[in-house]
């Protein structure tokens, strides 16, 4: 199983239908468990694609609408029933504490698992599987944050060159840990064995019209996960409600530098998602559709 990759939970908006459930997606970071907006549904969910509950180690909500944060008592109730201890932490805009904090009643003694983090504005919000995690504001219409988790950059070993300083075993990590070496041809500094590796990066736009928020999200991100609420057909109802289009989705994927496009969150109106993935591909080369219960590895490292 990859150490990097998304569990799709559900692509609906607002309306499931027979074979989307309401939103929900969870990525897998390196033995982490990052839970994207709850909807309803989601503990039968993570069931269907094979996760358990138990892997959640952090839910990030983006904002106080049902499709996106109704199935959070259910889950809850799921992870103590499973025997989960541990704090999980919660995070949500600060404007939506009231609504989280009646979710949390609902979900009754097992709300005393949730950690309430309430986001107040731009910037890292958790650390999570050697990673950061921040938030920055989306343009909805009510207050909605998008999520960014972002590995630091760091070095890539270069056998050739560690071969040929006779540098092997234990030795690799020391190098590694403390950025030099003593050895019989002399000192080896870990810039002469390694070169320069990009961290990867994942993103979340999910309910907004096209911002500046969108944009800072989704620049250089590996992997961005984004609403496609609706077609070109539709775009005139787009901005009203607060969404975006297929097609902008693909052209913010393009102007940002993002790499692989994922398009979720389909209205009710689309039985046929082909035409929403040809609008994006007319913006952006590397788009798939989300489809619910699929599992989309997080792809190679760019430079790699």
């Amino acid at each position: 199983m990859p150490a990097r990759e998304l569990v799709v939970l559900g692509t609906a908006s607002a309306v499931p239908t027979r074979t989307r459930n309401h939103n929900g997606h969870l990525l897998l970071w390196d033995g982490a468990g990052l839970l994207l907006d709850p909807g309803e549904g989601t503990q039968r969910q993570l069931a269907l694609a094979g996760a358990s509950a138990s892997s959640v180690s952090a839910i990030a909500i983006t904002h106080a609408h049902g499709d996106h944060a109704l199935g959070l008592p259910g889950l809850l109730q799921r992870m103590a029933l499973d025997g989960v201890t541990r704090p999980v932490p919660l995070l949500f805009p600060a404007a939506a504490e009231e609504y989280v904090a009646h979710l949390l009643g609902a979900a009754a003694h097992a709300a005393v698992l949730a950690a309430p983090h309430p986001v107040p504005g731009d910037g890292p919000v958790l650390a999570l599987g050697g990673a950061v995690l921040e938030a920055v504001a989306l343009d909805h219409r009510v207050p909605c944050c998008g999520y960014r988790l972002v590995e630091p950059d760091g070095r890539r070993m270069l056998p050739e060159a560690l071969a040929a300083r006779g540098i092997a075993g234990p030795d690799v990590g020391r190098l590694q840990r403390e950025g030099s070496l003593a050895t019989p041809g002399g000192v080896v500094a870990l810039e002469d064995v390694s070169a320069p590796r990009r961290g990867q990066r994942f993103a979340l736009v999910q309910d907004t019209r096209w911002c500046e928020g969108a944009l800072r999200l989704a620049e250089d991100a590996d992997l961005l996960l984004c609403e496609a609420t609706f077609a070109d057909d539709d775009a005139a109802l787009a901005a009203p409600y607060g969404h975006l289009t297929a097609r902008q989705a693909g052209r913010l994927a393009a102007t940002a530098g993002a790499g692989r496009l994922v398009l979720t969150h389909f209205s009710a109106r689309y039985g046929d998602l082909e035409p929403l993935l040809a609008q994006a591909r007319e913006e952006h080369d590397d788009v798939v559709v989300a489809r619910d219960l699929a599992r989309i590895p997080l792809p190679a490292r760019r430079g790699a």
